[in-house]
Order: C-alpha cells, then structure tokens, then sequence
C-alpha cells in the first residue's frame, strides 16, 4: 500500500499504533481550526452540545467550560480517538458534564431537536454521502441552533498527497454550501467564510443558524 494512501486511511480512521501518532498529530494539526469554529458556535451557557469526529477530544475539552450548566456530547468512528479523548476530557466525563460514544455518522443515537449547537472540525471529507450525515445533524439540531463546520479548502488539500480519492472527498465554498442545501438547510441559512491560515492554508468555515 503506497505510504500517502496509508496515511489517508489513519486520517479517516485512526487505529492501532499509527493511529496513536495520528491522534498526536491532530491535536496540533486542529488547534487553530477547532479555536475559530469554537468561538463561531457562539456556546451559551446552557447549551447541549454535539461534536461530530472529536478526534483527540481538544474541541470538546475547548467548549466545556462555556457551556457549565449545558452537556457536551460527541461521536466519531475510531476506538483509539475514543480512548484520546475520554483522556483529556477524564475530568468532565466523571462530572457527567461530557459524553462520548463510537459510532456512525450516518445514524446518530440521538433523538430528534436533541441539540442546540453542533460542530464538525476537518471531517466532512470522510462523510461517503455527506448530504445524508447533515440530515441526520438537522435532525438532531433544535430549530433555531446553530451547526458549524470546519473544512480545508480543495485548493489546499488537492496538493496533499494522503488526500487522494480514496479517502478524502474535497470541497471549495459552493461544493460545501450545496451539501448542506441537498440536506435541506435552506440558503438563507448558510454562511460560507473562506478564511486563511498559517503556511498559505485555505480553510472554510461554513455556519448555519
């Protein structure tokens, strides 16, 4: 298996030993993004909150203390990020304040309207049918709440060898924008900021409220 695939497949879903490493290598990879689209969530203090693809849990460890009389929930596919996450997030978890599950993204555990604010960092390229997952988020989103997403612009990863078609499915703002209109959010509910990071990174940031 050519190393760039190998790698593309840990970013999808890390596991085993290099998924350890992979784990690592979000924490910092993420740090910036999890940061803008934290603060682009707009938490209040009361909120129930959703993180889909949590990763190493820093998002999560992030937006507990700005919602202390709220609950942080959140799923992602792989047990070693499981594991990285229920780490960081020890303390929270055993106040009942933060919850974390395994599973698909394709069909949430959760019951209709269930929350107020729901964040996806750098995971929507591994959605295989991404209008079907945010049918699921607009399910599960409360009318009114608010969803955020966070993508690395086409522009960007297409230069990235572990981001081939195997793995990663990429986006520019009208790719993004029309996923979220296929899964019924309407356009005036959309927002799409293209926004610029370190190293010449272009980045997304799309809201819908």
């Amino acid at each position: 298996m050519p190393i760039w695939h190998a790698i593309g497949q840990q970013l999808q879903n890390p596991r085993g030993i290099l998924g350890v490493l992979t784990g690592m290598l979000m924490r910092v990879v993420n740090a910036t993004p999890n940061h803008m689209a934290v603060e682009a969530l707009e938490i209040e203090p009361r909120d129930r909150i959703l993180e889909l693809g949590f990763g190493p849990g820093h998002a999560i460890r992030l937006m507990v203390p700005k919602t202390p009389a709220g609950f942080v929930y959140g799923i992602d596919q792989s047990a070693v990020m499981l594991q990285q996450a229920a780490a960081r997030n020890r303390a929270a978890i055993r106040e009942n304040r933060v919850r974390l599950y395994q599973a698909q993204f394709e069909n949430l555990p959760f019951a209709d309207a269930s929350f107020d604010k729901i964040l996806a960092v750098n995971v929507v390229y591994f959605w295989a049918d991404a209008p079907a997952v945010m049918r699921e988020i607009r399910r599960v989103l409360r009318p009114g709440g608010r969803f955020c997403i966070y993508a690395t612009e086409r522009a960007t990863m297409r230069n990235w060898k572990f981001a081939g078609s195997q793995t990663h499915r990429l986006y520019d703002a009208a790719a993004l924008t029309l996923a979220l209109r296929q899964a019924g959010f309407e356009g005036s509910q959309i927002s799409v900021r293209k926004i610029r990071l370190a190293a010449g990174v272009q980045g997304l940031l799309a809201t819908v409220s």
